[in-house]
């Protein structure tokens, strides 16, 4: 067996164990008995897309040793969007790993709720929880609520601003805790230029 086929073997069989664990375990929402996630109240796809850098997740096992991760969106002629994630695995100049998927809106009058997937038929949920009024800053989270993800238009934040984000995702029920930082170059990463305004760009990390 060749060693992308090796490769895709090992990421396949991850996914579908996460997706049966997903359908067996209780999720932080039901333990805790939480009323639903609820998402933003609408997202300009337009201005969504481009690349965003990851602030601070809840560690998972797909995303173990990655650090400089990076989501970059891009919209699509036929309405889905293009996800490509991005990180370096064990330091900031580590090798680059990368995933290419795709996401599409199920609902089209928020466009705050999404389905991503990486390896089709797999589709995960993708919710915008948070969303800054100039779009510097974006929460995903989950109706089960353990999988989060802050993300910024710049590799750093203000710690104010993520201060305030992780009050807010108490008020919703999240386990803060858990809350891990992403080790990030401070600047922009010099693959990684943004788009010129009007233009959408290609999401980065492993998440959804």
């Amino acid at each position: 067996m060749s060693a992308p086929a090796r490769v895709i073997k090992r990421v396949v069989g991850t996914v579908c164990g996460l997706a049966m664990a997903a359908g067996c375990a209780t999720s932080t929402t039901e333990r805790l008995h939480l009323p639903p996630l609820e998402a933003v109240a609408h997202v300009e796809l337009s201005r969504y897309v481009g690349t965003w850098y990851e602030i601070a997740n809840f560690p998972q096992s797909f995303q173990r040793g990655c650090t400089a991760t990076t989501a970059t969106y891009t919209l699509r002629a036929d309405g889905d969007i293009d996800v490509l994630n991005r990180c370096r695995k064990g330091s900031v100049d580590g090798e680059e790993k990368s995933a290419l998927g795709r996401a599409r809106v199920v609902d089209r009058s928020t466009n705050a709720k999404l389905e991503v997937s990486f390896f089709r038929p797999f589709w995960g949920d993708y919710c915008i929880i948070d969303l800054a009024d100039d779009y510097s800053y974006a929460v995903v989270g989950h109706p089960g609520r353990d999988y989060l993800w802050i993300l910024a238009r710049t590799s750093t934040m203000a710690e104010a601003t993520f201060q305030g984000i992780v009050a807010r995702l108490q008020a919703k029920g999240y386990e803060t805790s858990r809350l891990m930082r992403t080790l990030q170059v401070a600047g922009p990463r010099p693959d990684a230029s943004p788009a010129p305004p009007g233009e959408p760009q290609l999401m980065g990390g492993d998440h959804a």
